[in-house]
This record gives structure tokens, sequence and C-alpha cells, in this order.
């Protein structure tokens, strides 16, 4: 289960002092990416980095990797058993992803980063990776209407919970093209607590870093891409200039290029697992924010040749199931529903029933065909695939769902 607060996870750390400096991030969307693009960069200028980010995609660890490669199984479990023989030895009753984050931590530890680039699992305030003490920079992305049950049920509630890394002494950069009311409780907090807040967005980027301008009018970037790239470039300009101030940010900017971040616009084949030779698209959109963005993508990418969408859509239990999908799926689009499987490591997450699912996606005004698929994954896949025709095919509505189509094709390629 879900057990926000520091006093838990401190007691685990506390043991092994961490050796490391970060970069801590936090948001409801486009965490994962700044997180990519920020280990990407200082991994390529020679910098030791660990990069923790959650959830992960097909295996426990690969939220953990140590200059971009994920960390060996084997590492890991050796770690993992230490902290939670900790935990018991001591008492503690931490809860999984308490464990994980102490886990990733000592890996830094044992690795001898020089940075880790930490991502927050949830909220800010009374997250498990909110026990960081040697912060260079802190980072607030995109936030949106995410996690009422723990968060608070407003913007500011949430934006307030995200702001609670912020840290006296340690600059922030965030994203500016937030809504008013977030950027409203976010200036307040920074100016509480003292500290030098940068905002950052595609709008001023001529203004703010030309060369990374220059950039975006070399490539075929999403307006939220660039928004992301805004933070972590700002990010790394701030954390060089304590650890690496010889550096010149800028000219790492050609790296940006190269990132790849699994299951967000993805575009994969899903041979040999079906017979279409055409590339799908993968998303893990899963709140209103990030349906938004995926829906916009595919209006001007997908619909520009067909009108029509078939679709494979899940999503976990107690989503906005009309704030996720009415704003991606139009009418005439057909839609297979889908249940992803149980996630490692987190026993709490689980998918709304596809029958519920389907029931939500036919009260979209003429909708085309709806078919419910309980249990396996892969029958959705088949039928959606047949529905298609060669027509565009998009996986979305989850992150768990992107994990169960990567483990899919993992497995049908050993």
């Amino acid at each position: 289960m879900i057990e926000l607060g520091l006093s838990r996870v401190s007691r685990l750390v506390q043991q092994n002092p961490l050796t490391w400096k970060a970069i801590h991030i936090a948001g409801t969307n486009g965490k994962g990416s700044i997180s990519a693009y920020l280990s990407h960069l200082l991994s390529s200028e020679g910098i030791r980095c660990g990069r923790f980010t959650s959830p992960h995609l097909i295996d426990r660890w690969d939220c953990i990797t140590i200059g971009e490669r994920v960390v060996k199984e084997s590492l890991f479990r050796q770690i993992e058993d230490q902290v939670k023989l900790r935990d018991q030895t001591l008492g503690i009753g931490a809860s999984e992803f308490e464990l994980l984050t102490a886990t990733a931590f000592e890996i830094f530890n044992h690795e001898q980063v020089d940075v880790g680039v930490v991502e927050v699992g949830m909220g800010g305030r009374l997250d498990a990776t909110n026990i960081l003490n040697n912060v260079l920079v802190s980072v607030i992305a995109k936030i949106g209407m995410d996690h009422q049950a723990f968060l608070g049920s407003t913007i500011e509630e949430i934006a307030g919970e995200k702001a609670g890394i912020l840290k006296p002494g340690v600059p922030c950069v965030v994203d500016a093209t937030n809504e008013s009311a977030v950027i409203e409780t976010i200036t307040k907090r920074a100016r509480d607590l003292k500290i030098d807040a940068t905002f950052v967005s595609p709008s001023k980027v001529e203004e703010q870093m030309p060369p990374l301008a220059q950039l975006f009018h070399k490539l075929d970037l999403e307006p939220h891409q660039q928004e992301n790239m805004c933070c972590a470039v700002s990010a790394l300009r701030l954390a060089l200039s304590e650890i690496r101030p010889q550096t010149d940010t800028f000219s790492l900017l050609p790296r940006l290029a190269d990132v790849k971040w699994p299951g967000r616009l993805e575009n994969v084949s899903l041979q040999p697992l079906i017979s279409r030779t055409e590339p799908i698209l993968l998303d893990g959109a899963h709140n209103p924010q990030s349906a938004e963005v995926l829906g916009k993508y595919v209006d001007r990418k997908l619909r520009a040749d067909s009108n029509k969408v078939t679709w494979v859509v899940a999503a976990s239990s107690g989503k906005d199931l009309a704030g996720v999908f009415r704003s991606i799926i139009r009418p005439g689009d057909n839609v297979a529903t889908a249940e992803f499987g149980p996630v490692d490591g987190m026993p709490w997450v689980a998918p709304t029933n596809a029958s519920e699912l389907a029931g939500s996606i036919r009260s979209i005004p003429e909708i085309g065909r709806v078919q419910e698929f309980e249990g396996e994954l892969l029958p959705a896949i088949k039928w959606a695939s047949e529905v298609a025709d060669g027509q565009p095919l998009v996986i979305a509505g989850s992150l768990y769902l992107v994990s169960d189509v990567h483990r899919l094709l993992r497995d049908v390629q050993k």
C-alpha cells in the first residue's frame, strides 16, 4: 500500500549516509523525460551519474541506472536484501517504495556516483525521495490533477505538495507553462525559503537559452518535449556550475537528439507478436494532462491520413476515465479495452475492469466498435490489429500497460 511520510525511510537510509549530490525532480508529467535528458547529458560529459525513476518498465530494477545502463540484477538484489534485513532488524516496517528508494540510494553509494538524478514517486513533501540532503538543484515539471486522494483536491494543494521538495539554499527550476495557480503557489514557497527560482518555457527560450532555441528549430519536437528540455537544460546549467564550472552546458545540447524515453510517443513494431508490419504508437498517458498531449499528437500526426484510429486502452483502478479517454478517443474510433497484469513490487496497483472501462468508452458519442478483453493482453492487441487493418493503432492509458507490451515483446524475441 502507499504510505507517505519520511520517518521510516530516514531510519533506513541514515545507517549509510549518502555520498553523492542530487538533482531532485517533482511534477505530475514530464519527470521521466527530464530525468532522461539530465542523465544522458551528465553521463556523456564523463560525470558518473545514477538515475532513479518510477515505475519500472519491465523489471523491478530497470528503474535504476548507472551511467545510462540498467543496474545489474545481482547487485540490485544484493543491496535490496541488505535494506530489507535492516528494515526487519530495526522493526521499521517500510513500504515497498521506501525499500526501493533506500535500495537505489545505496546502489548509488556503492557505485560511487557523482550525481544522482532522482524522480519523486508521488507528490514531493512526504515522498520517500525527499530525504535527500545534498541537492544541487530542484526541478518542478508540469503539474496537473492526479493522486487527489493523497495530494489534495485542488491544483493549489497538489502544487504545494510538489513544492515540498524545495529546500533552503537550493536553487530551483520551474516549468513556466504551468497554470497561474501553480506558479503562484511555487513562487510563494520559493519566496518563503529565500531561494532563487528560474521559470523557463519555450516561449522565452530565445531570450533565456538561445542555443537551445536553435536546437528546437532543427528537431521536430512536441510542445511538451520542448518544455521538458527547457527544464532539463536550465537545471543542468545550475548543477554544472557547482560540480563542473568549466563545462559549457550549451556545447552538450546536440546530444539531446539521441535521448529516447520508452513509452512516451514511442513507435514500435509488434512483430512477431502480430502480423501487422506497420508501427504502432505506444504511450503511457494516464491522466487528463498527459492524455491531452497525446490526443493533440495523434490528431496532428496520425489523423492527417486517416480519420479513424484504433486503440488498445487500459487504466489503473480509480483513474478519471472520462478525463483521460475523452480527450484522445474520437467519434468513429475503434477501441479494445484491456487489463494490465500484476505490477512487481507494487501490489496495491490494480487495473480497471475491462468491462467497466468499455462502458465508459461506449458513452463517447458515435463511437465505433468497442470490445472488452479481460485477462490476457495479447488477444486485445490482435483484435485491434485486425480492426485497424494497417491504419493507425495506438496503445495507451497506463504506464503499466506499456510495461506489459514491452514484456510481451521481450518474451517473444528471446
